[in-house]
């Protein structure tokens, strides 16, 4: 695709942000729409679901005029409704399907033999093997649904907005970018924003910086209840999208009136 990847506009290789390696709010607002159309239609208006798997940045690429697509059907799922439905309520362990960062939290045992020894002791002949075993806590090991797409495009909305990616090194612990989004949504929008946004966008005049808050605050809101890390709490897609066109029609009302063509970007007066 002529733009590449989401992931190079989001995290530029130069280092230098300018009005030609980044995203406009308009911008991501746009990319964020045409995300959420192509995974309810894959989820609700396929003649058979399709469950994505690993929808991430690197996987979304941008057309010349910056609309976006999901790419990458690797090892998505095509699934019946009645295996859809054996699926959910499945308890058997499948492992780990997508990428660490954006797959749904849950714990999966991995169980490694690290060596066999045999030896003679009083005369007998034993025979040993040594295992370990580790938690990894990614994945929902249990079954594969829609609602697993759903959180990882939690996590996609999460890092559109704050330019920070799930496995960023701030990240340890109990902090995740879930976690950190959340902690923000009543006083600190201002502080997670990507702050390369307002390369293109003034945030100087007090009623535009109400407009933008107002954005900010309702799109991270949709990101961190798509990425909620219990399946059932999570927003359904088709009302995740009916939202997500919400939000970005208000903003351009709001914006296309005062938009002024600035060399390849675009700038709020």
């Amino acid at each position: 695709m002529p733009n590449g990847s989401l992931n190079r506009w989001l995290h530029t290789e130069s280092g230098m942000p300018t009005l030609n390696n980044t995203l406009s709010l308009a911008q991501r607002l746009d990319i964020a729409v045409d995300i959420m159309d192509a995974l309810d239609y894959l989820h609700n208006h396929c003649q058979l679901p399709i469950i994505h798997c690993d929808l991430k940045p690197s996987n979304i690429l941008l057309a010349e005029d910056m609309s976006a697509r999901v790419g990458d059907f690797g090892i998505s799922r095509i699934i019946s409704e009645s295996e859809s439905m054996i699926l959910q309520n499945s308890n058997s362990t499948i492992g780990i399907r997508g990428s660490i960062g954006y797959v749904a939290p849950g714990k999966c045992y991995v169980f490694f033999s690290l060596y066999s020894k045999s030896f003679c002791k009083y005369g007998m002949l034993i025979n040993t093997s040594f295992f370990f075993c580790i938690i990894i806590e990614y994945g929902e090991a249990s079954s594969i649904t829609t609602f697993g797409d759903v959180y990882s495009l939690g996590i996609l909305l999460l890092e559109i907005f704050t330019g920070r990616s799930p496995i960023d090194d701030m990240f340890r612990g109990s902090m995740d970018l879930h976690k950190f989004s959340e902690d923000a949504l009543l006083d600190k929008i201002w502080e997670i924003a990507d702050t390369t946004m307002w390369l293109h966008t003034g945030t100087h005049d007090s009623n535009t910086r109400n407009i933008i808050e107002q954005c900010l605050v309702h799109v991270i809101a949709l990101g961190v209840t798509c990425s909620r890390k219990q399946p059932r709490e999570r927003t359904l897609i088709q009302d995740a999208v009916n939202e997500m066109h919400a939000i970005r029609d208000s903003y351009l009302k709001f914006a296309r009136p005062l938009v002024v063509e600035h060399g390849a970007g675009t700038i709020l007066q």
